[in-house]
């Protein structure tokens, strides 16, 4: 069976930046495969493309430039947002918002984004909200493990964007990309764990 939408697709994959010689960044591999319904829309558009046709226990070697992976990076995405923004019950949370760390946060609209925390100063912590692999060329080799009929009940939860996506461990639908513009407001979620979220 070939791999066609609506299909469910089950493949190994080593992805590496810069060609295949580059640095590894992430696997799936036969005990924790990736698992997605072909045409969902949850996958890079051109890694679906390059996937299609192929059959069960075919290999595949995948190049994707950055602009068919997660464009180049966006200065814009880089943003000073307050620090009060940050605190939890009157406190700055210093374990979770400290430089390198990934924070999850969400926007007023309720997109979900992560942001890289780069500098903390005495008003404004400063984020990054490209995507990890923003500016970065893919390479991906990988095997297709099984390719079946997705179940009615597999497409619906693709529907509900319940997926996820290849590439920096995460789904794509939550990666980031949008930070606030200047003179937007900023509200921290509390509910969500004292997440902060950003007008954008």
């Amino acid at each position: 069976m070939a791999i066609t939408k609506n299909k469910m697709v089950s493949l190994t994959y080593d992805l590496r930046i810069e060609g295949a010689n580059g640095e590894l960044i992430e696997q799936a591999t036969a005990e924790k495969p990736l698992n997605f319904v072909y045409g969902a829309g949850l996958m890079l558009p051109k890694f679906e493309d390059l996937l299609q046709g192929l059959e069960q226990g075919k290999d595949f070697n995948i190049n994707l430039s950055c602009e068919d992976a997660y464009g180049q990076a966006d200065e814009n995405a880089v943003v000073d947002l307050p620090k009060n923004l940050f605190l939890v019950e009157g406190k700055f949370d210093e374990e979770i918002i400290k430089v390198g760390n990934t924070v999850p946060m969400m926007s007023a609209s309720g997109q979900r984004m992560n942001g890289l925390v780069l500098e903390i100063t005495d008003e404004h912590v400063k984020m990054d909200f490209n995507h990890p692999l923003a500016g970065e060329d893919l390479f991906f080799s990988g095997k297709v493990l099984e390719v079946r009929d997705a179940t009615d009940e597999e497409i619906a939860a693709t529907v509900q964007g319940s997926g996820c996506g290849c590439g920096s461990g995460g789904c794509e639908s939550d990666s980031g990309g949008c930070g606030c513009e200047e003179g937007e407001s900023c509200e921290t979620e509390k509910a969500n764990g004292g997440s902060c979220g950003c007008g954008c």
